[in-house]
């Protein structure tokens, strides 16, 4: 990071925008009116500024582009947006996202006296952010941003946030900062601190994981984060351990690995779920152990012995008692329990069981993703998209049911394909699907979004047109909210109509939307056509809605859980 020295300056906007660039940023998001100077100097440095139409969705092509390069994803907005700003924080934050979000903010003098739109920005964003301050004046950029920066990549990765005084920030904007040249910050990457393990710990730990032979393990979205799916198969491997992963873990590992059990949780297929029950010890690896990974704290039951490993010390005793609490990053501990474990000889009874009971729910699975029913069945579109993703494809799942069906029926190669998924905001796929293809451009990107959620964002099928961000955005389209669609029905009796009335929506024809942007779509109504539908969506320079009419009666796998 370049240091400050007297004897020069340089504008607010001329700093920003050159630290910005010197750092790796290849594009910014925003809601116009905010940081104009800034975002004018930065487009001669040939960083992109995406402007968005609303100011979550430009929290969300940050949220997907950060996690896709490793660097925060920054996003501005003026001041009357900046509660809008922090709502689209919340999933970032779930998901433990670096982010910068920028707002301008009046100046004093215009505070608490009726300003037009103007509420107080910090506790808005406090639930949001791990980090926030107010930049009052341009001198103290070189350190704000510096700390925000830093802030936003540690261990958990979270959004930061600063306010910069000016309703538009041009009060810091048009300020003067002492310095000859701009930070860069390009080394501070998620996760940029990668502490090792006590040593000690990792013995003690070592030796209650030989003496049981019954081990599971689960990896989490910290473990995602550290990219240790390779340390994670030697590990189970030399354990004979079943290896699950949360929903946003899926593809760490390949999916088909005979070590590999599938997600488990709330959002899981039955078979990972009864596996782990059947464990005598769970050794979490990143995990938050909250109640999406543990399907309500019920898998694996409350007194199963559980051994931890987390970078953050926060994660400990949450939920479970924690034999072992390993802390340190979780590629560095799983090497150095792995070194220490070495190659015991097992008892390989409880992974064959695993492997039986998977191959089993298999079989039974495998007439619907093939199957040729109209409506469709989304297993088979799930089956359409493991064939049609490439080796290196990004696949972006939204919350609910396009997390179910993705996270359980669509397989990934573990090495070069990644998936991001939404940690629960409705419609965050599309949008994060743009900020995904800024980070990687030239990976091809698949958008997995209901009907319901892709109508939060349908207005950035026009920044995606204007901008030449090219997504192939599947549509599982079943003119209604399916998650929830049956239960509601049982509930309303026989008052079919209130139950219509609450979920049901459309029909819409996407692709006519679609075109109505000037983009191309192409309709899906039966099986046979889903294939070249995706390999001409995938295939595009541009973006492409494919709208698949599905059935809103087929059902997602349903979690597994212990008798009450």
């Amino acid at each position: 990071m370049e240091q400050q020295q007297s004897g020069a300056t340089m504008t607010g906007a001329e700093f920003l925008a050159r630290s910005i660039a010197a750092s790796g940023q290849t594009h910014v998001f925003f809601v116009d009116a905010v940081l104009r100077r800034t975002l004018l100097a930065l487009h001669g440095l040939g960083v992109q500024a995406v402007l968005a139409h609303t100011e979550k969705a430009a929290a969300y092509m940050a949220d997907g582009y950060a996690r896709v390069s490793g660097r925060p994803g920054l996003v501005a907005a003026q001041s009357v947006g900046a509660a809008n700003l922090a709502a689209g924080l919340q999933d970032a934050y779930l998901a433990r996202t670096p982010i910068l979000a920028m707002t301008g903010r009046k100046v004093p003098a215009h505070q608490h006296r009726n300003a037009y739109q103007e509420v107080a920005h910090a506790p808005l964003f406090a639930p949001v952010t791990a980090f926030g301050a107010d930049v009052a004046d341009a001198a103290d950029l070189p350190r704000v941003l510096r700390q925000a920066w830093a802030a936003s990549v540690a261990v958990p990765p979270r959004p930061v946030h600063l306010d910069l005084f000016g309703l538009q920030a041009e009060v810091v904007e048009t300020g003067t900062v002492a310095a000859t040249k701009p930070l860069d910050l390009s080394a501070l990457r998620a996760p940029a601190y990668r502490a090792g393990p006590d040593l000690a710990a990792v013995r003690a730990a070592a030796a209650t994981l030989r003496a049981v032979p019954r081990v599971a393990i689960v990896a989490g979205d910290g473990a995602a984060l550290s990219g240790c799916g390779a340390e994670l198969l030697a590990l189970a491997d030399a354990l004979a351990a079943p290896l699950a992963t949360s929903l946003g873990a899926r593809g760490l590992v390949p999916t088909r690995h005979p070590l590999c059990i599938g997600v488990v949780g709330s959002y899981s297929a039955p078979p990972a779920n009864r596996v782990l029950d059947g464990a005598e010890l769970v050794l979490f690896v990143g995990c938050d152990t909250g109640d999406m990974l543990t399907n309500y704290w019920r898998v694996p039951r409350p007194g199963t012995r559980v051994i931890q490993i987390d970078a953050d010390p926060l994660e400990f005793e949450r939920s479970y008692a924690t034999e072992h609490a390993l802390i340190g990053d979780p590629r560095a501990v799983l090497r150095a329990l792995a070194a220490e474990i070495g190659r015991p000889d097992r008892d390989r009874s409880y992974l064959a069981e695993a492997q039986a009971e998977l191959a089993a729910w298999r079989r039974g699975i495998a007439p619907r993703l093939a199957s040729d029913a109209a409506p469709i069945d989304p297993a088979r579109l799930c089956a359409e998209i493991t064939a049609a993703l490439p080796e290196d494809g990004i696949l972006v799942a939204d919350t609910g049911y396009s997390g179910i069906w993705t996270g359980t029926l669509v397989e990934l190669n573990g090495t070069g394909q990644t998936y991001l998924r939404a940690a629960g905001s409705l419609g965050w796929s599309f949008p994060a699907a743009l900020g995904a293809k800024c980070a990687a451009p030239h990976r091809k990107v698949v958008c997995w979004s209901g009907d319901g959620a892709f109508y939060y964002h349908l207005a950035e099928l026009e920044t995606a047109r204007r901008r030449g961000i090219a997504v192939a955005v599947v549509v599982n389209n079943n003119s209604g909210f399916g998650q929830g669609w049956p239960n509601l029905r049982r509930l309303a009796g026989n008052r079919p109509d209130a139950a219509e009335a609450l979920l049901r929506f459309g029909p819409t024809d996407f692709t006519a939307v679609a075109r109505s942007f000037g983009l191309r779509g192409i309709r899906v109504e039966r099986a046979e056509q889903i294939a070249p539908a995706l390999r001409e969506a995938i295939a595009a320079d541009e973006t492409v809605v494919v709208d698949d009419v599905t059935d809103i009666e087929a059902r997602a796998p349903e979690a597994w859980a212990p008798p009450s």
